[in-house]
């Protein structure tokens, strides 16, 4: 058994379009390696920060995650691996084991499809773009375009009415 505690540079493109691993960033290992009969199996912590946006209302997030990682890897001569296409194998080649895909595998499972900055966020106004979350009275009078002819018509009876009650006064004089 062999403990493994390292600070390395985080992957690249580790994540989705809105949120994921800064590349480059910090990633903090803390594993532990043992040798069993298959291969060695590699459990322990990755933690890594994560970084992106809102899905809202486009502000910044950042938070560090805690990846559980635990996953066999099989020695190259090994006869004991699922014959299955469906389950991600991983090997030993030669001293070696690649951890990236079982890390990309574990943090980009549990990253929110839709980031949010909190769970209220009210996100971004649909007509100019204001951030609901500053203003959250801000509205704009929409008005149906199907109902766009009633209300010119509304206008127009109103209009007529204006200008009969000033032709009435005048006729009263």
């Amino acid at each position: 058994m062999e403990i493994l505690n390292e600070q390395v540079p985080a992957p690249a493109d580790v994540g989705n379009a809105l949120i994921g691993i800064r590349g480059g960033s910090e990633l903090d290992l803390d594993l532990r390696l043992e040798a069993v009969h298959e291969g060695i199996l590699v459990s322990g912590t990755a933690t890594a920060q994560i970084a992106g946006e809102c899905g809202r209302c486009l502000d910044s997030i950042e938070y560090d995650y805690e990846a559980d990682i635990q996953e066999l890897f099989y020695y190259e001569e090994s006869e004991e691996f699922e014959d299955d296409d469906d389950v991600d194998q991983y090997w030993v080649i030669g001293d070696l084991i690649d951890i990236d895909p079982v890390l990309r595998s574990a943090v980009v499972t549990a990253l929110p499809f839709q980031p949010v900055c909190r769970e209220d966020c009210l996100g971004l106004c649909n007509e100019c773009g204001i951030n609901l979350n500053e203003d959250p009275e801000h509205h704009h009078e929409i008005l149906d375009p199907r109902w766009a002819a009633l209300a010119q018509l509304s206008d127009n009876v109103a209009e007529d009415a204006a200008t009969n009650k000033t032709s009435d006064k005048r006729e009263e004089k």
